[in-house]
């Protein structure tokens, strides 16, 4: 069930016409996947991640990122991995359900109807998450969908 409600894809964060990262979000986590350049030693690759910053690099040289984030994360249950040529990053929302319209705080953010579609996608998690058993995946939104934060069980909260 999870997975029918999982992102479809990935958005991607575009720069000068380069990719600079992909990302995609769930309730819990935003997470941030990097292409890593070649010939690079692993050790070399470092990343820092702060309450309300991110900055992401190859020790020796500027940063590769260096940025406000759009939200603030939980540091203590965030982290990085390196697999193949990847960076994959995972930030705990520090407010479970809050719609991100980008990592980057005024950098790529998602356009209004992207954005609506990604609070929609979360609010069915947050139906499912709290409803287990029951099968959301084919619910529809007419008009404008309320934030996943502050509705719980069809009782807003907030």
């Amino acid at each position: 069930m999870a997975e029918k409600l999982a992102p479809e894809k990935r958005h991607q964060f575009i720069h000068n016409g380069q990719s600079v990262f992909e990302w995609d979000q769930t309730l819990d986590e935003v997470n941030i996947y990097i292409k890593l350049p070649p010939n690079v030693h692993p050790k070399l690759f470092y990343c820092k991640i702060q309450s309300k910053h991110i900055e992401v690099g190859i020790k020796g040289n500027p940063p590769y990122l260096n940025h406000d984030l759009f939200c603030p994360v939980k540091t203590d249950s965030s982290f990085w991995t390196l697999e193949d040529d990847i960076m994959h990053l995972t930030l705990q929302k520090r407010d479970k359900g809050q719609t991100w319209s980008s990592p980057i705080l005024g950098q790529g953010q998602l356009d209004p109807y992207s954005t609506d579609l990604e609070q929609k996608r979360l609010m069915l998690q947050r139906f499912q998450e709290e409803n287990p058993g029951f099968d959301f995946s084919q619910a529809q939104f007419s008009g404008n969908c309320p934030d996943p934060r502050t509705f719980m069980g069809g009782i807003r909260t907030g």
